[in-house]
């Protein structure tokens, strides 16, 4: 299963990165900017400790010809140009327990195309990551502890090793009208930096996102709006979850001790407000063991304030 997994993400990002090169072109020949997506996460915000997926922000821009409300059916058409980065750490980072998973400082740049095939929603590309100390994110993160007067940093014996590589996703989902709301089941598959097959669903009640394009945050799961439709207001109310079948982690090196935990689930609750052009959202996500000897789950916060006047 696994090498299949593998062989389709040596695919997956081929075929991401020959979607950029080839509408990279596109920048000068009448695409726009259709709307912008950005998420912060942090522990503190959730269940209010600094620990394991302490923190990450990411920003998304989305360009293309036009957006008419929906998916277009050529790959390559709307692009997600995606920057994010990420703090991964022990339980404490000023006196790292044994055993307990590295600090990881995370950088990633890519290209994601979205597009409609055979009426399922469909998005695919690939991300070059950065890990490590070459990153500079643990020493941007003392500056931070440093000015708020939080703990100090001591594990720059206990971080993952710098390295550059390439990671491919894949999801594939369907949207269904129930009622109230609107369900979306979906697959997703990941090779690279992480390798994994997750099967999960999404839960709209209110009619927010309808007509628009949301984005799939990495850690959390949550699909945050990039591109609004007219109709776009007041309150939605966000649910979901899912579960993967992992293969493997760099992030939990095995040639260092660490063994991934093979399963691992999300759940996921969050409210949008849209109001005018803008948007609010505040989520929280529970994520389970990643790691075996890891003590428990966590509760992480998300938050988006995307204000246009």
């Amino acid at each position: 299963m696994w090498q299949a997994v593998r062989q389709a993400g040596a695919i997956l990002c081929a075929l991401g990165l020959s979607s950029s090169l080839a509408s990279a072109q596109g920048i000068f020949d009448g695409r726009e900017t259709l709307g912008q997506a950005r998420l912060f996460t942090n522990d503190l915000i959730g269940d209010g400790r600094d620990r394991w997926r302490s923190g990450a922000y990411g920003i998304s821009t989305v360009r293309g010809p036009s957006w008419d409300g929906y998916l277009p059916l050529r790959m390559g058409e709307i692009m997600e140009y995606r920057f994010r980065g990420e703090v991964i750490t022990p339980a404490s980072i000023s006196n790292p327990a044994p055993g307990d998973r590295l600090y990881a400082g995370v950088l990633s740049v890519g290209a994601h195309t979205h597009f409609s095939w055979n009426g399922f929603d469909v998005a695919l590309g690939a991300d070059i990551v950065a890990m490590g100390e070459q990153t500079g994110i643990r020493h941007l993160q003392e500056v931070v502890h440093e000015a708020f007067s939080l703990q100090s940093s001591r594990v720059e014996s206990f971080q993952v090793d710098n390295g550059v590589y390439l990671h491919g996703t894949a999801e594939i989902g369907r949207e269904f009208s129930f009622g109230p709301g609107h369900v979306r089941p979906f697959l997703e598959l990941q090779a690279g930096v992480e390798t994994m097959a997750r099967v999960g669903f999404d839960l709209t009640f209110g009619n927010y996102g309808q007509g628009g394009l949301r984005l799939r945050d990495v850690t959390t799961g949550h699909r945050i709006s990039a591109i609004d439709s007219e109709d776009d207001h007041g309150f939605s109310l966000l649910l979901g979850g899912d579960y993967a079948w992992v293969e493997s982690s760099r992030y939990l090196p095995s040639d260092r001790g660490y063994t991934p935990e093979d399963t691992r689930y999300r759940l996921r609750a969050g409210m949008n407000y849209a109001f005018g052009h803008s948007n609010i959202f505040y989520g929280l996500t529970y994520l389970s063991e990643e790691f075996v000897g890891q003590s428990e789950g966590q509760t992480i916060g998300s938050v988006t304030i995307a204000l246009e006047f």
